[in-house]
């Protein structure tokens, strides 16, 4: 057997764990058809947490009713691609022979870096409605996804929203799926212009419990026939946390360490293959979400490192010699940028697993 561990942004694991059921909702819209609640889903949750990861799956559900699928990622210029997929689409209706299951178009040859103007607002929503109306017809309809709508302008996602909400209103077949962090689908469910998305079905993503982390990779183990005990199975499991991204990189080390081992796992390859999975971990999860972290917020995030667990505003402030406003502006930022979230009244704790230690080495170096 291959490696069957993908550790990297989007890429579909052997087993999507703690996901039970998420989809079905959005599974039971495809059915309905126009206006159904679950045709309007937003995932949220850590970075590594499987939000890419859930809408592959969303696109998979799509196509396997017949949906067409438009996959776009929240940069400059995604109402444009958008526009783009949808002519061709409309090209391939009109012109090629009527098939119910339509495969997913990727946007290419036409970008904008800035919002569209109101004049190519008309025409998008009309080339919309005239795609919409020709899927209808043939008993489908279609899925708009768009990752990481945190680093997204705020006024394309409304230009985008208001065209949905335009669609659902004539009855038309659409669905749409976003994926961004946290406080950054807060602030756009919070905003007017946008106010048509709290009908969402909003789904926080969270860890898969560790149990069912470790049946997960008892099996995929005993598949490929690899020696390994019961206690060293539950502690690769308990080093992932339930953290899917980890979850990927504790297998496909370990997965190495049986190949170079003759398929065996003993407790030093154990602890080499977790060991690998957290540096890498460090250098594609933590180091990337700190890279843009200005020198008061690394303040700020070393002083909840000095917590075993979640830290007190009050405490943080101390630790810093901030005022309380401040340390509330460095909170709504740190929030934001998905590196800490709330956890009770007047507390916060790292968002992202390892961030703790990967401190606390850099500040004992």
């Amino acid at each position: 057997m291959e490696n069957p561990f993908r550790p990297s942004a989007g890429a579909t694991p052997p087993e999507i764990l703690g996901r039970a059921g998420v989809l079905d909702e959005f599974e039971y819209g495809l059915r309905l058809g126009s206006g159904a609640p679950g045709l309007l889903t937003i995932f949220t949750g850590a970075r590594g947490i499987g939000k890419t990861v859930m809408i592959g799956a969303a696109h998979d559900v799509a196509r396997e009713h017949g949906w067409a699928v438009i996959s776009e990622t929240a940069t400059a210029g995604f109402m444009g691609r958008i526009g783009e997929s949808m002519r061709q689409l409309a090209e391939e209706l009109g012109t090629g022979p009527v098939v119910r299951r339509i495969t997913a178009v990727a946007a290419a040859g036409f970008s904008i870096t800035t919002q569209l103007p109101p004049e190519r607002q008309v025409a998008w929503r009309t080339l919309g409605q005239n795609l919409l109306t020709l899927l209808d017809k043939h008993g489908t309809g279609l899925v708009i996804t768009v990752d990481e709508i945190h680093a997204a302008d705020r006024g394309e996602l409304a230009q985008l929203a208001a065209s949905v909400q335009h669609f659902t209103q004539d009855r038309l077949p659409i669905g749409l799926v976003f994926a961004g962090l946290p406080a950054a689908v807060s602030d756009l469910l919070n905003e007017g212009v946008a106010t048509f998305l709290r009908r969402a079905d909003k789904i926080d993503l969270h860890a898969a419990a560790v149990r069912e982390v470790e049946e997960s990779f008892a099996h995929t183990f005993a598949e490929a026939s690899f020696e390994v005990s019961p206690a060293l199975v539950r502690r690769a499991a308990e080093a992932t946390g339930g953290y899917p991204f980890l979850i990927q990189l504790v297998g496909y080390f370990l997965w190495k360490e049986a190949e170079i081992n003759q398929g065996t796992l003993t407790p030093e390859s154990v602890e080499r293959g977790i060991a690998a999975a957290h540096r890498r971990n460090a250098r594609t999860v933590i180091e990337a979400a700190l890279a843009t972290v200005s020198p008061k917020d690394l303040d700020f995030l070393n002083a909840m490192a000095e917590d075993d667990g979640p830290s007190v505003a009050g405490d943080i402030g101390r630790r810093i010699g901030a005022r309380t406003n401040l340390v509330a502006n460095y909170r709504l930022r740190l929030l934001a940028a998905g590196l800490i979230e709330a956890a009770g009244h007047g507390k916060v704790d790292f968002a992202i697993p390892g961030l703790r230690q990967h401190l606390r080495a850099q500040t004992s170096d």
